[in-house]
């Protein structure tokens, strides 16, 4: 059977090199225990060493063509376990009957946020997501505070995850080659359960301040909270007298924001009241 084309609406750039597959692969075995679901499978260079492992495992692939080659190479015996369709569609509590499971893939470069940020929304689920992604992703998502990469990803993921660096894969190694370097990484879950704040509040104020990241946050918080609105509370002047408020975002650790959160929550309901 021909081999599949790499389709650029997909961000398909398919790895050539079978010894970081195998590597990539075997990143999942922080939990051996548990089911794996691998995204983004396409001609099956890491899938065929995900299948040695004794586990059940699943792959969900959106490109038809890809799932025509699997089911004619590596799956040809029912029953499959390809699903078809988009993993950002997906309710991951169908995939294996609410069972937790190891979330692994040569992730679209262009599409790895929003599949990180599902990863989030179903944490519960996910005790450990490893994978390859952009190296200028992979090194945000790790960076610590006090490091300009440091960002929205890097304190919303490592409020629940421990992020691990892995490795760094050169262009070379996919077909078609990518215009950057890629890099492998590992996310397992830390132990967390309760941020001590609002959780939607904290996502909302950690991006609302790294959109204006080189902005003290007393003047990036003003588009949340008017501290010249003529409406004086002690809520809101503890939050704008706070020491935090002559700080930048990237100055600020973890509970630093879920300290932040309390404030600023405690200013809006003031402000609403």
């Amino acid at each position: 059977m021909k081999q599949v084309r790499p389709k650029k609406n997909l961000g398909q750039h398919f790895l050539t090199d079978l010894s970081i597959a195998r590597r990539i692969a075997d990143t999942v075995d922080a939990y051996p225990e548990i089911p794996v679901l691998e995204v983004g499978p396409g001609m099956g260079v890491m899938t065929q060493f995900l299948v040695e492992k004794p586990r059940p495992f699943k792959v969900v692939e959106i490109d038809r063509e890809s799932v025509a080659y699997l089911k004619a190479t590596l799956f040809k015996a029912p029953p499959s376990p390809i699903i078809e369709g988009d993993f950002l569609r997906m309710d991951l509590h169908e995939v294996f009957g609410g069972r937790p499971f190891v979330l692994t893939g040569n992730y679209p470069y262009d599409i790895s946020s929003q599949i990180f940020f599902k990863m989030l929304d179903n944490k519960d689920l996910i005790p450990c997501c490893t994978g390859m992604i952009q190296h200028e992703v992979a090194v945000r998502m790790a960076s610590e505070p006090g490091n300009k990469q440091y960002g929205i990803l890097s304190v919303l993921i490592q409020a629940w995850y421990n992020v691990e660096y892995l490795f760094t894969v050169e262009p070379s190694v996919f077909n078609p080659p990518p215009k950057v370097q890629s890099a492998v990484i590992r996310m397992t879950r830390n132990d967390v359960t309760d941020l001590g704040c609002n959780e939607q509040l904290f996502k909302r104020v950690v991006k609302t301040v790294f959109n204006q990241r080189r902005k003290m946050l007393r003047v990036s918080l003003r588009q949340m909270i008017k501290a010249d609105d003529g409406v004086q509370s002690e809520a809101k002047e503890k939050l704008f007298q706070h020491a935090f408020m002559t700080l930048r975002p990237e100055q600020l650790t973890i509970s630093q924001f879920a300290e932040l959160t309390n404030l600023v929550e405690e200013a809006l309901s003031a402000q609403n009241d």
